[in-house]
């Protein structure tokens, strides 16, 4: 079965005053915390062998969990002895994933069809795929299309549209060449390395629903949409 990584160090700054008892990936929403949901959505798509990479607070979150047997899926813990950013953790766990295994922030809430885009990555067959989101963004205010002096047009606050890294990847065991040992390394900066050293690098649009819960109203907002996209579904 497909292996997974759930980064799950981080020290959740932003979301204080909540995070300053409970780490981030515990936060409640709805009736379950938020690596609960992600542990259930990963198994429903077939990935039963996961891996919480920890840092902050890692007994409270490997005391929560207990080995994945209540969840139906086996689970094992890295603890980081300092912040080694997105990437460095995975070194940690390299004697582990000796094929090609998923990877996903622990604040990130979505209904990804998980087994879709593993599958797509190894079609694609590249080292690293990453999941990517279109954002889209209010401007607020009209923009003046103009020629000289003159007004051509005015565009009342168009809307802005990005297309994101999602937090989510699909790494091939090979990755391991690419990312330092015992250093704090982002993976932004590892698709930089791969991508000057001519190394492809996939992508994977997520149409399905994401939440990135890094700030407070983010929190807010998962509140409000677990009875909609994850109560009964898990």
């Amino acid at each position: 079965m497909p292996q997974a990584v759930i980064l799950a160090g981080g020290l959740g700054t932003r979301l204080k005053p909540f995070t300053e008892i409970i780490p981030k990936p515990l936060l409640p929403v709805g009736e379950k915390a938020v690596l609960e949901i992600q542990i259930l959505t990963l198994k429903k798509y077939g990935f039963d062998e996961i891996y919480i990479a920890t840092n902050y607070k890692s007994e409270y979150i490997e005391s929560f969990l207990g080995d994945g047997s209540r969840y139906g899926v086996n689970l094992f813990f890295s603890k980081e002895k300092r912040p080694l950013g997105t990437a460095g953790p995975l070194t940690l766990l390299k004697d582990k994933l000796e094929r090609p295994f998923l990877v996903m922030n622990g604040d990130i809430l979505t209904k990804l069809n998980f087994k879709k885009m593993y599958q797509f990555a190894l079609e694609k067959g590249a080292i690293l795929t990453v999941g990517t989101k279109k954002w889209v963004t209010p401007f607020n205010f009209g923009n003046i299309v103009s020629n000289g002096d003159y007004i051509k047009q005015v565009e009342e606050k168009p809307e802005l549209v990005f297309e994101i890294i999602a937090g989510i990847y699909v790494m091939q065991p090979e990755i391991f060449k690419y990312i330092p040992e015992n250093k704090y390394y982002g993976i932004d900066k590892l698709i930089q390395s791969l991508l000057s050293r001519g190394i492809p690098v996939a992508r994977y649009l997520i149409n399905e629903y994401w939440l990135d819960i890094g700030q407070i109203d983010d929190y807010f907002q998962a509140q409000k949409i677990y009875d909609t996209h994850f109560k009964g579904s898990l």
